[in-house]
């Protein structure tokens, strides 16, 4: 875990307009002074993301939204004072504090307050936001530890807080707050049955929206090898057709079939727990790559709770090609 050193350290490369890698309660992010266009851009660079692609900007606390945005609808101050610090982003209508660079040249800003008490801490010691999108080239999979950050990025980042595997393990949900009716952009840690409850009134989740925000690439949260879906009760016959096709084949084999023997290179039973599914999913992926499978075989979990989640990142990681 990290020291309070290694938070001052942390800072200080921030201020020098230096990229951190911090843990978040979702994913370790790479972080960069929100108010420096050259340290913003230099994340593009060392992700490979498109600059049209806006990040998120983490702020310590929703009573520093002054300067970050321009206004906070009723909607969204309730949405704040329920769920920050936590996954929950919001979009809303840019600040002067904001430069275009982390936009992708919107007029809209995604802001957030992460629940991990060393990113808080960061925030705290620095003394200003700091934008960060997860801490892995552009489009793979997210990095849900320190170790992840450090086999995927290496020296392109100058400092590294530990501080230890992120509780959510999936990113943060995204919530258009700029009109009169919020509506979801990207699912994430939050739910939408939590997010209703909380505004008394049914959200969308538009299959497209009229503002970029992260995660709406095609392909994105990606691993090397192709990710397949297909329905439950077709995992094992897919995954042994393609084995014996020639595939060395992965398997995320749901709880239903926990007990069903399959022929496949590497085998991953997906825990019965949305939670722990959605924590242990990234790291679920890492591990099939590791193994040397060039094919993913999974099935999609219902789309209740965190399972929407769950099923948006494993649609993103299969692409347009999402079925075999």
């Amino acid at each position: 875990m990290a020291r309070t050193s290694d938070i001052e350290k942390a800072a200080e490369v921030l201020r020098a307009g230096g990229l951190v890698a911090l843990p978040t309660e979702t994913v370790y992010g790479l972080g960069a002074n929100a108010e420096d266009p050259a340290a913003v851009s230099r994340i593009f660079q060392v992700k490979g993301r498109p600059p049209s692609h806006p990040l998120i900007v983490h702020i310590g606390d929703a009573a520093h939204l002054d300067g970050w945005v321009e206004d906070v609808p009723p909607a969204a101050r309730l949405l704040a004072e329920r769920f920050w610090p936590g996954p929950l982003t919001l979009v809303l209508r840019r600040g002067h504090r904001v430069p275009l660079e982390a936009t992708g040249g919107l007029e809209t800003v995604a802001v957030r307050v992460p629940d991990h008490p060393v990113a808080l801490a960061l925030l705290s010691a620095f003394g200003g936001g700091v934008t960060a999108p997860s801490a892995n080239r552009f489009g793979s999979v997210s990095p849900t530890t320190a170790d992840h950050v450090r086999a995927e990025l290496g020296a392109a980042v100058d400092f590294v807080l530990d501080g230890g595997p992120c509780e959510v393990g999936v990113e943060s949900t995204i919530v258009d707050a700029t009109g009169e009716i919020p509506s979801i952009l990207r699912p994430g840690g939050v739910t939408r049955e939590d997010l209703e409850a909380t505004l008394g009134r049914p959200l969308a989740v538009p299959a497209t929206s009229r503002i970029r925000v992260p995660g709406q690439h095609p392909s994105h949260y990606a691993p090397r090898a192709r990710v397949v879906l297909v329905e439950p009760e077709k995992v094992v016959a897919e995954a042994e057709l393609a084995q014996e096709s020639g595939h060395r084949v992965g398997v995320l084999l749901p709880p239903s079939l926990s007990d069903v023997p399959v022929k496949a290179h590497a085998i991953v039973a997906v825990p019965a727990s949305m939670a722990a599914y959605a924590r242990g999913l990234y790291g679920f992926l890492r591990e099939l790559d590791q193994q040397g499978c060039d094919l993913i075989v999974a099935s999609l979990p219902v789309e209740e709770g965190l399972g929407l989640a769950i099923a948006n990142r494993l649609r993103r990681a299969a692409g347009p090609r999402s079925t075999v």
